[in-house]
């Protein structure tokens, strides 16, 4: 059993499922937490007949469960393959992640603007703190399958990626210390320009930012000097491109963390209903690793 090696070797938590013992077991704190709270809430809205405490006992313990969902983020094996493992049927191998899925979701906030964003003096703050950074952009695509549809097949065929694809839009602090805000599951076509514009509108007119040359256009960022044709950048303009991409490397990285999860980095292979709420909860899952979301003891 998987959650049975976790337990005899914690410090190969991290290789396993993407975040370190520690983390796992404040994850599983409030995890158990918020599955009770929700079992509460069902039983009390139901109409019984027969005494609660009967019907088919659950193979898995709730650490197990929880275990199984992340595992499944970072590895990625087929259902079936996943069932063996943690000794359950592909069935319910299945039904346990995407029960799961939802509460993971649910308290693991994947950027920094949706964590403050039910109150709106924090939000304020926040977006008025971040003026003092200059903003790291930066967009990646995931493959999908193709749909059997021709019109389905244009709208996401991505001419860069030679593929299928989904395109996402990830925001974030200097040094890759934060995930600010993430725009997700777009048509892979979809140029970053636009995707960034529709990310602006969540900060302050006056933030800064920086991006590469997808981004040429936009207001408030910098963006590399690009060649023109039959003319070569001066030496200054090469020494500016080389200190932005200096600083934009971070973005790189904390993208990099993301698909440490195959799941993003892999085709996606689950229906692209879910897509949205799963590679948010990466995104949670990334801030949790590197220490920028504290989850309540």
């Amino acid at each position: 059993m998987v959650f049975d090696y976790i337990e005899k070797y914690p410090h190969r938590t991290k290789q396993i499922l993407g975040i370190s013992y520690e983390q796992l077991q404040s994850l599983l704190n409030c995890a158990i937490k918020r599955h009770q709270e929700i079992k509460t809430k069902q039983e009390s809205q139901k109409i019984r007949i027969n005494a609660a405490g009967g019907g088919r006992k659950e193979k898995l313990l709730i650490q197990e469960q929880v275990c199984l969902c992340l595992f499944y983020l970072r590895q990625m094996p087929t259902f079936q393959v996943l069932g063996m493992l943690f000794g359950v049927s592909k069935t319910e191998a299945n039904d346990t992640f995407h029960e799961w899925i939802p509460i993971l979701r649910d308290i693991l906030p994947s950027s920094l603007l949706e964590q403050v964003s039910n109150n709106e003096s924090d939000l304020l703050f926040v977006q008025e703190l971040l003026t003092t950074f200059r903003l790291l952009v930066d967009s990646l695509e995931q493959p999908i399958y193709r749909n059997s549809d021709q019109k389905e097949q244009q709208k996401y065929f991505s001419g860069k990626k030679r593929q299928h694809t989904l395109k996402s839009l990830v925001i974030g602090i200097p040094e890759g210390k934060d995930i600010v805000e993430v725009e997700i599951g777009v048509p892979g076509p979809t140029a970053d320009i636009k995707l960034f514009r529709k990310s602006q509108n969540k900060f302050d007119k006056s933030q800064p930012f920086s991006g590469d040359k997808g981004f040429q256009g936009g207001e408030n960022i910098n963006t590399p000097h690009k060649r023109k044709p039959k003319r070569e950048l001066t030496q200054q303009q090469k020494d500016e491109n080389k200190a932005l991409s200096s600083n934009r490397i971070f973005i790189e990285h904390l993208i990099r963390l993301l698909k440490i999860f195959r799941i993003y980095s892999q085709r996606f292979r689950l229906n692209l209903e879910t897509y949205e709420q799963i590679i948010l909860t990466v995104c949670g899952l990334v801030r949790l690793r590197i220490g920028s979301l504290i989850l309540p003891t």
